[in-house]
C-alpha cells in the first residue's frame, strides 16, 4: 500500500514538471522612422512693458499687445488661432547701499501670446508682423504635425518587421528558426523635434525673415519574442 502511494505522487510530479515547461523562444526590439513634412507651427510673442506703478504698466502692456494682436489678426484673419499663454506683472527693485534693503522703483508687465497656423508657410511673415507691431521677443517656434497617426501606424509596422529581422538573424545563429510569436508590445513612439533655419532681420525694413523647417522624424519602437524552434 505505502509503495502505491508513493508510484501516485510521484506520477503526479512528472505531469506537473511536464505542464509547467517552458518553450525556448527569442526576443527581438525593433525600430524605425517616418519623416514628414510638418503641416502646423507655434509661434510665441511676447511684449514687456515698464511702468512706474503697477497699474501703469499693466496699461501699457494691454495697449501693445492690443496693437501686435491686431496686426496678427489683419495678418491672418479674424478667426486665426492667437491665446494668451503667459501674464504677470512685478516690481522691479533697486539695491539698497549700506545695508539698507532694496526698494521697488517700478513695475514690468509682461504677456505672451502664442499663434497656431495651419500654414508653415506663414512663420516668417507672423514673425515679422508681431516685432514691427511692438512684440519684444519672438521665437519659441513648434512645427508638428496636425495628426501624426498615420506616421506613427506605419513607423510601428516597419519595426515589427525590423524586430522580426532581428529574431530571426538571432535563431539563425544557433542554427534554429523562428516559431509563432508569442507576444509583441509598443515600447515607445517619439515625435522628434526638427532644427529650424532662419535668416533675415524681424521686423527690419530690409530683408523678411525666411524660415527653413526641416522633416518630423516620428519614431516607433517594438519588443516582440517568439518561439524558437
Amino acid at each position: 500500500m505505502p509503495k502505491l502511494v508513493l508510484m501516485m505522487v510521484l506520477s503526479g510530479l512528472g505531469l506537473c514538471a511536464q505542464g509547467t515547461t517552458v518553450r525556448p523562444s527569442v526576443r527581438a526590439a525593433g525600430q524605425a522612422s517616418v519623416f514628414m513634412q510638418p503641416d502646423q507651427v507655434k509661434i510665441d510673442a511676447g511684449v514687456v512693458s515698464p511702468g512706474t506703478t503697477a497699474q501703469d504698466a499693466a496699461a501699457q502692456n494691454a495697449n501693445q499687445v492690443a496693437a501686435v494682436v491686431a496686426a496678427l489678426q489683419k495678418l491672418l484673419g479674424t478667426g486665426a488661432d492667437i491665446k494668451t499663454i503667459n501674464y504677470y506683472v512685478t516690481p522691479v527693485y533697486k539695491s539698497g547701499t549700506n545695508g539698507a534693503p532694496p526698494t521697488i522703483v517700478g513695475y514690468t508687465a509682461s504677456l505672451t501670446v502664442e499663434v497656431t497656423m495651419g500654414s508653415v508657410s506663414m512663420a516668417g511673415a507672423v514673425i515679422d508682423t508681431a516685432a514691427a507691431a511692438g512684440a519684444t521677443s519672438v521665437g519659441s517656434l513648434q512645427f508638428s504635425l496636425k495628426d501624426p497617426e498615420p506616421a506613427r501606424l506605419q513607423a510601428l509596422r516597419m519595426a515589427v518587421v525590423a524586430a522580426k529581422n532581428h529574431a530571426d538573424a538571432m535563431a539563425g545563429g544557433l542554427g534554429h528558426t523562428t516559431g509563432a510569436i508569442q507576444t509583441i508590445q509598443e515600447s515607445s513612439t517619439v515625435n522628434v523635434p526638427i532644427a529650424v533655419g532662419i535668416t533675415g532681420v524681424a521686423g527690419g525694413a530690409g530683408a523678411a525673415t525666411q524660415i527653413t523647417p526641416g522633416l518630423i522624424e516620428v519614431q516607433g519602437s517594438v519588443v516582440l519574442q517568439a518561439d524558437l524552434n
